[in-house]
């Protein structure tokens, strides 16, 4: 503890504190902060992201996605030489996990046995209410042309099916326009 000198005849301790050594350190951890940074930028733009093959979870619960869209005006379906895109007039198509083309039976039926499969893996209706983040939802990506009949229809049969949850999948806004 430091004792002031003066003249005053009653000493007390010195209260003030020396702030060089912590503008000291201070100063030598942005320095070395503006010379490390656009090192770990620099490097970090080389950076190449493995690619690995995707294997289906055990543990997780697989939700059901839904590809709705319809026929073009000539009748012909996604993927056919001279697809124009989806139209309002067009058939109703609806596709399980973007592959498998199904009609309303179909759909219906895979919704339920998928739905039916992951309830008894989980040890029934009861063990799975137990844990409502097992349940799994259905998401739609519905075209934006196809009509509302073709996606309300979708959503009745996985419903009907027992999916308790739909939503919907959008692409999201551009911020820059």
């Amino acid at each position: 503890m430091a004792i002031s000198a003066g003249g005053g005849g009653e000493e007390k301790p010195m209260s003030d504190i020396n702030t060089t050594p912590l503008v000291d350190v201070m100063l030598v951890l942005l320095i070395i902060f503006l010379i490390a940074v656009p090192v770990a930028i620099q490097t970090i733009e080389k950076l190449e992201i493995p690619i690995m093959e995707s294997v289906e979870s055990k543990d997780k619960v697989e939700n059901l996605l839904l590809t709705v869209s319809t026929t073009d005006a000539n009748g012909n379906s996604a993927g056919d030489p001279g697809y124009e895109g989806a139209s309002r007039q067009g058939e109703c198509r609806v596709y399980i996990n973007n592959t498998t083309l199904v009609t309303s039976q179909e759909l219906f039926d895979e919704a339920f046995e998928r739905l039916d499969a992951i309830v008894t893996r989980a040890g029934g209706p009861e063990a799975i209410a137990q844990q409502p983040d097992l349940i799994p939802q259905v998401h739609i990506r519905g075209d934006i042309n196809a009509p509302w009949r073709c996606v309300a229809g979708t959503i009745y049969n996985v419903q009907v099916a027992g999916y308790p949850t739909v939503g919907f999948i959008s692409n999201p806004v551009d911020p820059n326009g």
